[in-house]
């Protein structure tokens, strides 16, 4: 019966397949694109057999060797870890909207990225969790991300379960809370430097990303987006509300529990490897929906492929725009989802995927 409600919502769409063909070749195309381009740039044939000689143990003539460290040691991970961190965010907002039924939600919505920001910034300010090294920033970002998880389950929950009124408003009231703390951290660091670099985290960047930086966050990101797309025929009914959900058998506050852990541990993963990336949850998969329609089986198809590609390219230009200096992943989104997104509530009067 689900699936009926989904077909009956969004009727004579597209099949996704052509569609996840195109993206899936649209995004290698642009991985081997971000790994050409940069502040130095290298010849395609050149990346091509930097990339053959990386995967199979090949030799690499000592002329080559510094274009070679550029393409798998420096950009390779980096632009990897673009594309997961952009499927990652594209794929919890399209749970986030289902879950709260707000077309608004977006990752961040929960608050997850304002606690991981706090354990960030104390890292960067105060040199907490210092012992742990290369890895204290990731570490208390998700630690804090997981506070901020935890606080906002006990504070949203009630006897009749996780209601998407109470989640969002616990969210954003406690968001505000961690921001301010976060804030208070970056006005008291003695050094300006630190402030700096606080400020520049939390705007989004994958700047120092290296190969360790990227098995969490892309098994994160794969889990989570299989066990979404198990539950595309449960998310199609919950985003029509909790009484059509219940009357098609699906039980909402379970499932809303679940989706709640899923998609709050995936952002904090994300947030802990990349910062806060804002737009990139909100703006894709509105315009994935409309052109693949309502049904989430098609949405989570398409949705982490076109945000993939879209960070890809977003991430390219923060770090060629203004080489070789580079600008935060969050001005940039920001800069291209603002007006998108007016011209898509403009447009289409866009109201959670109708007209």
């Amino acid at each position: 019966m689900a699936d009926a409600v989904a077909r009956q919502a969004a009727p004579h769409r597209p099949a996704p397949v052509p569609l996840v063909v195109a993206l899936a070749l649209g995004l290698l195309g642009s991985l081997i694109c971000a790994l050409a381009l940069g502040a130095a740039r290298v010849p395609l044939s050149d990346v091509l057999g930097h990339l053959g000689a990386g995967l199979t143990g090949g030799w690499i003539d000592a002329a080559d060797l510094p274009d070679y460290q550029i393409v798998w040691e420096v950009r390779l991970p980096r632009v990897l870890l673009a594309a997961v961190v952009g499927a990652g965010l594209a794929a919890v907002g399209v749970a986030s909207q289902a879950l709260v039924r707000n077309a608004l939600a977006d990752p961040f919505v929960l608050g997850v990225s304002s606690g991981a920001s706090v354990g960030a910034t104390a890292v960067i300010v105060l040199g907490a969790f210092a012992a742990l090294g290369v890895y204290a920033l990731s570490v208390a970002a998700f630690v804090g991300a997981l506070g901020a998880t935890a606080l906002v389950y006990l504070a949203a929950r009630s006897p009749q379960g996780l209601t998407p009124l109470r989640l969002v408003l616990t969210g954003t009231a406690l968001a505000y809370g961690f921001s301010a703390v976060t804030t208070v951290l970056v006005f008291l660091a003695p050094r300006g430097d630190a402030a700096r670099s606080a400020l520049f985290w939390l705007l989004g960047s994958l700047g120092g990303v290296t190969w360790p930086s990227l098995p969490l966050a892309a098994a994160a990101v794969a889990a989570g987006i299989a066990y979404l797309l198990s539950q595309a025929r449960a998310l199609n009914a919950l985003a029509m509300g909790d009484e059509t959900a219940a009357a098609l058998g699906v039980e909402p506050g379970p499932l809303r529990r679940r989706l709640f852990v899923v998609c709050a541990a995936v952002t904090g993963c994300l947030v802990a490897v990349s910062g806060a990336v804002g737009f990139v949850g909100l703006m894709v998969p509105h315009l994935v929906r409309m052109v693949t329609g309502a049904d989430h089986r098609r949405l989570l198809a398409v949705a982490p492929l076109a945000g993939a590609v879209l960070l890809v390219w977003v991430d390219l230009l923060a770090r060629t725009l203004v080489a070789p200096q580079e600008l935060p992943l969050g001005v940039l989104t920001a800069a291209l989802g603002v007006p998108v997104f007016v011209w898509l509530v403009r447009r289409r009067g866009y109201v959670f995927g109708g007209r």
